[in-house]
């Protein structure tokens, strides 16, 4: 009786000493960390968006009287409908309310709602980078899978070394040399725009111009963007190769295109997950330079626009607007990320 007794009060206290289960407290706790974390990013993005460029851009008065002859009554005049005659305490208040409740203020140059021209440009700009996305993230996880696995062999140097290449290419400077070759001197694509003012109206038309237009911007931007999925695939397949369970299904007889494709590659895509979310916060964040040479209608030639004059409020929506779409990715990829790698949750 006595044994079982502390059989039973042996097995209670082990059961007692077991600690709860904390999954749903501990995912709730991270995700109220990562929550946190872009709150106060976005914050500072919205404080840092309305004091940089007002030290850092020029007059908007001078750039938008510049060649027009004015008055010093006219240019005071301006001044006070922009708003720009007031104190800096109390212009930041308005731009933080405006900010809280969607409005993002009127745009000096275009006098338009900037969240307005913003939603206008959103549609070229995530056409460009979406398809600019897809094909570098699929042909660059394609080349890097394959050049790790053949880490030393003539097809990992000839890729890893053109992936070099590229990424350290400015983009600006392969844009001009892609203009150079294909639009001026072979003058097979358009240069400049997305739709060409003699394409006649329709849908068909339409469509085929833009594709025609998209294809010199999307592939100077895929040319730069797909080296990063090169070489961060190619580094996470060599981590990999030295693990067991490699030698393991290998030893069950499968092929070894079987054992990349079903047994190293999953495992190593977890590295590019980061990687993949943060150029999702990108799409709809666009590329500046890229959309100024080819004068393509996005949120990054918008951008550019602004910045020449300086266009305050465009200035600092575009701004919060990128800034805003890279964390929300970012914290989506972290949230992703615990659910993909185990050692996330345990940690």
């Amino acid at each position: 009786m006595t044994v079982e007794s502390s059989l039973v009060a042996g097995s209670e206290g082990s059961a007692t000493s077991e600690p709860p289960e904390r999954s749903g407290s501990g995912f709730g706790r991270y995700l109220l960390t990562k929550l946190g974390g872009a709150a106060i990013s976005l914050f500072m993005v919205v404080f840092s968006a309305f004091f940089l460029f007002r030290i850092l851009g020029g007059d908007p008065v001078d750039a938008l009287t510049r060649e027009i002859p004015t008055t010093p009554e006219e240019r005071a005049a301006l001044r006070e409908r922009l708003g720009l005659d007031r104190p800096l305490p109390v212009q930041f208040a308005d731009y933080l309310t405006g900010v809280l409740t969607g409005d993002l203020g009127e745009s000096y140059q275009y006098q338009r709602p900037v969240m307005e021209l913003i939603l206008e440009r959103l549609g070229p700009t995530v056409l460009l980078t979406g398809t600019a996305l897809v094909l570098s993230a699929s042909l660059g996880l394609w080349i890097g899978t394959k050049a790790g696995w053949r880490q030393g062999s003539r097809y990992d140097r000839l890729h890893v070394g053109v992936a070099l290449t590229l990424w350290s290419a400015p983009t600006f400077w392969l844009g001009l040399i892609v203009v150079m070759v294909f639009g001026r001197f072979l003058g097979l694509f358009p240069i400049n725009g997305m739709v060409s003012p003699r394409t006649p109206p329709g849908f068909w038309p339409q469509t085929l111009d833009t594709l025609h237009h998209l294809v010199l911007p999307a592939v100077t931007m895929t040319a730069v963007i797909y080296a990063q999925y090169v070489l961060v695939m190619r580094s996470s397949i060599l981590d990999e190769m030295g693990n067991d369970y490699l030698t393991t299904a290998r030893a069950k007889g499968l092929r070894d295109d079987l054992v990349r494709r079903r047994h190293a590659v999953p495992n190593a895509l977890l590295p590019t997950v980061t990687l993949l979310f943060l150029h999702l916060g990108g799409v709809v964040g666009g590329a500046i330079l890229t959309e100024t040479v080819f004068s393509w209608p996005g949120l990054g030639l918008l951008a550019y626009e602004a910045l020449k004059i300086p266009d305050l409020p465009l200035l600092q929506g575009t701004f919060v607007f990128f800034s805003t779409a890279v964390i929300l990715a970012n914290t989506a990829a972290d949230i992703v990320y615990r659910f993909l790698d185990p050692r996330v949750r345990q940690s």
